[in-house]
């Protein structure tokens, strides 16, 4: 890269103080620079719409539309974008599906900052990265049932079956990701045959226990005190 050349990024993630930490990170790093940030995937695809950032940095657990269908909404719109994850899940069917959705790169929140720095020149580049938890799970998990009966899903059942552990309602998830709430409900019924689960509550502990949700996630902010 030569010292005229810029990467300019979008940084999504929901977080006001991990985007402060890290436009801090990459504000000391040469030819990087951060245009624009966003909180959410509607927010990331307006962004992303209106200053065309050379790569964006996005994160997964986002409020509303996750990241992997901001993802997919980013590659339709433009087919060559560059796109890292930056996430802290470290199950590798994630990467899968991030991969799956249009994204180079997969980064955990766990990694030196060297090798998130390293994987925005190599996405930038238009080369697929990994980083080495990552890609040493990908490795050692090549069987495993949890992660073949993510694989099965699509990026979209993916989406759907993290709202729906979340407790949303059909009609919610369908104006989320802006499908009918018919399409939410034949997805539901494919993603439950797709894990072989029978009823909700199996679908939740298999989400659970695959990463896919956390109870702290489903528990919900504590209450204030008075």
């Amino acid at each position: 890269m030569t010292a005229s050349t810029r990467i300019r990024i979008l940084l999504v993630d929901d977080h006001a103080i991990v985007r402060e930490g890290y436009r801090a990170l990459l504000a000391k790093q040469p030819g990087l620079e951060i245009v624009a940030e966003a909180s959410d995937g509607f927010e990331a695809y307006a962004r992303f719409k209106a200053c065309g950032p050379d790569l964006v940095i996005m994160d997964l657990s986002l409020p509303g539309q996750g990241g992997l269908e901001a993802i997919a909404r980013i590659r339709q719109r433009q087919a060559d974008a560059r796109i890292l994850v930056f996430s802290m899940h470290q199950h590798p069917g994630f990467a899968i599906q991030a991969a799956r959705a249009g994204a180079l790169g997969y980064v955990t929140k766990s990694s030196p900052p060297d090798v998130l720095i390293r994987a925005i020149h190599d996405v930038h580049a238009g080369r697929h990265t990994l980083s080495p938890d990552i890609a040493q799970a990908l490795a050692l998990e090549k069987l495993g049932a949890d992660r073949i009966a993510l694989e099965e899903l699509t990026v979209r059942e993916f989406e759907i079956l993290r709202l729906l552990a979340e407790a949303r309602p059909v009609e919610d998830i369908a104006l989320t990701l802006h499908i009918s709430p018919k399409t939410v409900l034949n997805c539901h019924y494919l993603i439950k045959r797709k894990l072989g689960v029978a009823n909700d509550i199996e679908l939740i502990r298999l989400a659970i226990r695959m990463n896919v949700i956390d109870l702290l996630e489903l528990s919900g902010p504590p209450p204030e005190r008075a």
